[in-house]
């Protein structure tokens, strides 16, 4: 199934960012901490690491899909395994990874499924891409085993079809029908003009909402133009969070080129005909945190020394600001105690599992 003229949830990004982002005001101060140094580092291999999953104890695996590489991290024996081990050819274009309980489940768009991983690292089953969400595949799983999929809309040969909403929707096991469960805000798009036609593309810089679940059913939205965390309960009742507190950040001309430098050189002048967006969002990127939290990554300027995270509960207002110190230093995920830090290096990533402050 594919969502078609949804009607749009919010104002286009980029007028919405530009009047909201500075009128945000917490409800009350925010607890602000800061992450430490960590107990153990580890490195892979590769240009990217996108996404991480917490598989219990000191084990984590983690993703970095420009590689096509998926490594299970072990802080306790201090090793890091390739996930399908002997057997590469189980895994051929990962995308997107997460975890239930001990079980990894793992996205592949080359082989165009979904693999279930149990803890000793055996592949225990295989779930071809549905044709009820027009094989799309699954984000996430919740304790009914109901999985969840972002649904885009029809893009269209001039990308035109991005002006409408995507849509998160719900499958039950042996289910006829998709559920749909929220409506995301259709992209910020610009159209340009080039030889070859005119082309509507989203805006760099100009943000997106993002989403998860919580196991019993509850799924948050991440609004990045309204910046707040909307909850919707497993029975359809919406919740909206508070705005949150946030400066408005100038899309720089420093900005603009540290991004054209991530492309090869033959490819930059294409890269740099792409429109911007004149602010940035208050968020980069969210996911789910331990108990009902949902961590925000917000964005950053230059002369920033330390990326913050902004953690919102299920009532929608904030409970603290983490900072991790860095321009280049992320949160890929945490757990009770622990955050999993990467810190890029000349051949790939520094992984380090810091211990979580205590309040």
């Amino acid at each position: 199934m594919r969502p078609r003229r949804f009607p749009s949830p919010a104002l286009p990004a980029t007028l919405a960012l530009a009047t909201l982002a500075g009128c945000g005001t917490p409800a009350a101060n925010i607890p602000l901490t800061a992450i430490g140094a960590g107990r153990d580092t580890l490195h892979i291999l590769g240009g990217d690491a996108t996404q991480a999953a917490w598989l219990g104890g000191q084990r984590w695996a983690v993703i970095s899909p420009a590689s096509s590489a998926l490594n299970v991290l072990d802080f306790a024996s201090h090793t890091v395994v390739p996930l399908a081990g002997a057997k590469p050819d189980a895994l051929q274009h990962p995308a997107n990874i997460f975890s239930f309980a001990d079980t990894l489940f793992v996205t592949d768009w080359g082989l165009r499924r979904t693999t279930v991983w149990a803890p000793d690292g055996r592949m225990v089953r295989a779930i071809p891409a549905p044709d009820l969400t027009a094989g799309a595949l699954p984000r996430a799983l919740d304790g009914a085993g109901r999985f969840y999929y972002e649904i885009a809309p029809r893009a269209g040969a001039d990308g035109s079809g991005n002006r409408d909403s995507a849509a998160v929707v719900r499958v039950a096991p042996g289910a006829a029908r998709a559920d749909t469960v929220a409506r995301l805000s259709p992209l910020d798009l610009a159209k340009v003009e080039s030889d070859a036609g005119s082309r509507f593309e989203q805006r760099v810089f100009s943000g997106q909402d993002a989403w998860g679940v919580l196991p019993d059913g509850s799924v948050w939205v991440a609004r990045a133009a309204q910046n707040r965390v909307d909850w919707i309960t497993p029975a359809g009742k919406v919740t909206h969070g508070v705005p949150l507190p946030d400066r408005i950040l100038e899309v720089t001309r420093t900005d603009r080129e540290l991004f054209v430098r991530r492309f090869p050189a033959e490819l930059r002048s294409t890269v740099e005909q792409l429109p911007f967006a004149p602010v940035k969002p208050p968020f980069e990127t969210a996911f789910t945190g331990p108990g009902s939290s949902v961590w925000l990554e917000k964005s950053e300027a230059v002369s920033d020394s330390a990326r913050a995270y902004h953690v919102v509960g299920r009532d929608g207002k904030p409970i603290r600001e983490v900072r991790v110190r860095g321009f280049w230093s992320r949160i890929l995920a945490v757990n009770g105690t622990s955050a999993l830090v990467a810190d890029p290096d000349s051949t790939g990533f520094r992984l380090t599992e810091a211990p979580l402050p205590s309040r």
